[in-house]
This record gives C-alpha cells, sequence and structure tokens, in this order.
C-alpha cells in the first residue's frame, strides 16, 4: 500500500475552497446570536465514534470511514479530516467528485470511490491517487484508456454481486472480470488493490441472506486467488456488519452512518450500546410566537385545529432545510418531536417548505428562544432516529437530507493538525 499522509488542517471557517460537496456552505452563523437554524456538528463525538469502531473491527482490520453524501449531511472535509484524526485508515466515497474534492482539499490517505458511469473522471481519479471500482469489463476497459493517458497504474477494487443486487459484477461473469483484471495488470494498466462486496440485510439479526452473501464471497476470493489476484484488502463489513458479523471483517470494515453516531438499525441495538454518540445536533430559533383561540387552522390544508385557546410557536425549517414532510401531524396524529420551552412538542399541522407550527398549549415562549430538533438526546431533546419513527424512515435519511442552506457548525475544530497523527 502506498504510504500516504492524510488530510491537512483545516480553517475554523469550514471546508476551505475545495470545490464539490460542502463546499460553498457556510461552517458558523455570521453572529452568535443572528442565526435561524443550523446544525452544530460534534468532530470529537466522530473520532470517538471512530476510535469505537475500530474497537469493533475484528482480526486487525482497520477502518474505511464512509464520507459519502456529504459525510451523512455532516460535511464533507471537516467529518473527512476528523475521522483521519479517530483513526481510519481509509476514507470512501460514492461518486468521483466526492474524491476529488477530498484530494482538493489537501488529503492524501487511502481513498476508494465506487460509483461510477461510463465516460467518468477516471483519468483524473487515477492521476488524484484514487483507488477506483469495476464491477463490469467496461468499467475495466475504461480505467485501462484512462491509465494509459495519464501514464501510471490505476489502483482498483474487483466488486462481486453477492446477492444485493445493485452493482457488483455477478457471480456467472466473476472469472471474465479476473481475466480482463489479469490482463490489465500484466499490460501494467492497472493493479488489483481490493476485492470487496456489500451487505443486503446485514441490520436484520439471523436474515439468511446473510450466510448465502457470505458464502459467495469467499467463492469469489477463491476464484480470485486462482486467477492470482492479490488483493492488498477485502472487504465486505458496512456498519450493521462491522457492529455484530465479526466473520466479515477481513482486512477492512466500512462503517457509514456510525461513524455519525448512529446505530444502523434499532434492531441490532442503540448507538449508545456500541459506545457511540450522535455528532449531528438540529436547532433553530423561533421565528414568531402567538395565541390563538380555539377552532383555529394551524398550516396549509388546517390537517390540524386546536382544541382551544393555545399558543403556536412557529419554527424556521421546513422540508427545503431537510425536514420531512412525512412527519407532519394533524388531529390525533403526532408529527415531529421538537424540544420547545423545555419540553417535547410535536409538529402541529403540515410541514411547509420553510416552517412548521408547535403546539406550546397553556406554556409560553418567545420569538428567539431554542427549538431543538434532533441531537444526542441526554438533554432531553429528541433523536435523529426520533424523527425517523415519526417519519416512517430510516436515522440515515434524516441526517443525511438536512439541506444544504443550513450552515454546519463545527465543534472540536483541531486548528493546524494534520489528521491522523497518533492514530
Amino acid at each position: 500500500m502506498n504510504d500516504r499522509s492524510p488530510l491537512g488542517p483545516t480553517s475554523p471557517a469550514g471546508p476551505g475552497p475545495a470545490p464539490g460537496p460542502g463546499a460553498g456552505r457556510p461552517s458558523a452563523p455570521p453572529r452568535d446570536d443572528a442565526w435561524r437554524l443550523r446544525a452544530d456538528v460534534d468532530l470529537d463525538a466522530l473520532r470517538s465514534n471512530v476510535r469505537a469502531l475500530r474497537e469493533h473491527a475484528s482480526g486487525g482490520a482497520r477502518v474505511m470511514a464512509v464520507v459519502k453524501a456529504d459525510a451523512y449531511g455532516h460535511g464533507l472535509v471537516p467529518c473527512a479530516r476528523a475521522a483521519r484524526e479517530g483513526g481510519a485508515a481509509w476514507l470512501g466515497t460514492a461518486t468521483p467528485e466526492e474524491a476529488l474534492a477530498l484530494r482538493a482539499a489537501g488529503d492524501t490517505g487511502p481513498l476508494l470511490c465506487w460509483l461510477w458511469t461510463p465516460g467518468g473522471p477516471w483519468r483524473q481519479a487515477i492521476e488524484a491517487d484514487v483507488d477506483v471500482s469495476a464491477s463490469a469489463r467496461w468499467a475495466v476497459a475504461e480505467i485501462v484508456a484512462a491509465a494509459r493517458a495519464a501514464g501510471r497504474a490505476a489502483r482498483v477494487h474487483l466488486k462481486i454481486d453477492t446477492g444485493l443486487g445493485r452493482n457488483g459484477c455477478p457471480p456467472a461473469d466473476w472469472a471474465e472480470l479476473l481475466a480482463a483484471a489479469r490482463a490489465a495488470e500484466a499490460e501494467g494498466a492497472l493493479t488489483v488493490t481490493g476485492v470487496w462486496s456489500h451487505f443486503a440485510c446485514a441490520d436484520e439479526p439471523g436474515h439468511p441472506s446473510i450466510a448465502a452473501q457470505q458464502a459467495v464471497f469467499v467463492e469469489a476470493l477463491e476464484a480470485a486467488k486462482r486467477a492470482g489476484v492479490r488483493p492488498e484488502v477485502r472487504h465486505f463489513a458496512n456498519s450493521p456488519a462491522t457492529l455484530t458479523l465479526p466473520a466479515s471483517h477481513y482486512d477492512l470494515v466500512r462503517p457509514g452512518v456510525s461513524v455519525y453516531g448512529l446505530s444502523p438499525s434499532p434492531a441490532i441495538g442503540t448507538a449508545e450500546e456500541f459506545g457511540l454518540r450522535p455528532a449531528m445536533t438540529l436547532r433553530a430559533r423561533l421565528a414568531a410566537v402567538k395565541r390563538v383561540p380555539g377552532g383555529h387552522g394551524v398550516s396549509y390544508g388546517h390537517r390540524y385545529t386546536t382544541p382551544g385557546e393555545t399558543t403556536l410557536a412557529l419554527v424556521p425549517a421546513g422540508y427545503a432545510d431537510g425536514i420531512p414532510r412525512h412527519a407532519s401531524g394533524g388531529q390525533g396524529q403526532d408529527g415531529g418531536p421538537v424540544l420547545v420551552a423545555g419540553k417535547l412538542r410535536t409538529v402541529a399541522g403540515l410541514v411547509a417548505m420553510d416552517q412548521f407550527v408547535v403546539d406550546l398549549g397553556g406554556d409560553t415562549a418567545a420569538a428567539g428562544d431554542e427549538a431543538v430538533l434532533f441531537g444526542p438526546g441526554d438533554g432531553g431533546e429528541p433523536t435523529a432516529e426520533d424523527w425517523a419513527r415519526a417519519a416512517g424512515t430510516i436515522g440515515y435519511e434524516i441526517v443525511t437530507r438536512v439541506g444544504a442552506r443550513v450552515p454546519r457548525h463545527y465543534v472540536g475544530e483541531r486548528v493546524g493538525d494534520r489528521a491522523g497523527e497518533g492514530a
């Protein structure tokens, strides 16, 4: 493996000028008292989560922290840097743009990018020392052409579809893919640095597909060995498998959502049980508070009307900010939870594009008071998992969909540190 140092120092203002996801997003409100809505991201929690995941990794497996989708909505560059500081040996991205943004920001450590389409920026990735993934012969052909143009060998991970049914080479075509990769290796156009796959149901303990996929992966590794492929790393385990399936850990584990402190599934355990702490807290300042009579309609469609005279508080956050409309509340139907004026409330009426309402009942509040939508939960606030239940979705979606117009405020940045030192 190349001896590559990871991300360099960050600025306290945020991710800097790097292109790609999160590059133009402000990292903090303009003044302490002049913000509408913000996401506080605890980088110390993220570092701690990576350390906990390293402890879960068995047999000497290292951690690849997945930072795709703008680090699951937390901010690509600051979170990638913190993951390196927590001991992540590798970073993983879905798109080439994400990988190239990390390189532009100064990351030089091992980095895999796996979601490619024909005509993608293979050459740029190869020149930036990004490991790429191939699941079909067309990809190998494009990689070879790009490597020739770049004048250097590509680093390639071959993916086998063990049963997820998304990307990955079907087992029936695996021998052909191995042969194409070996021919390209003989030419000096690429080096097979990894063989990998992805679980479908690792978050469902005992699901029969888990053992079936593991068996296919073992066969694929044996076929690769017979073909003369000697990968540096073999990797299979996502977040749930990292936490519960040590036999799948091989050389690397690839946790995603757990890096950010969320359990991948309540069925396998809570974040706290795994030693993880949610890194994001989403908070708003009330835009208005007013008394209204009983029978007053609230928000579009009047799905909620006040049962009696009450106080309504306006939270200036809506589905344009990533608040799920499916977490709207109606008569006899609780919406998404919010901590306002010291108590848990729920969304009253439809979530609109930029705002939603909570009914405070007999309590009082004032414009400018804080409302906490979700966080770690230890201050009485809801969690992302609570919002997931209210919206009928998963915690992954709640944090990832927090919109680009929501400033990220980073807590625990280490100005001047080199990521990975002492890891």
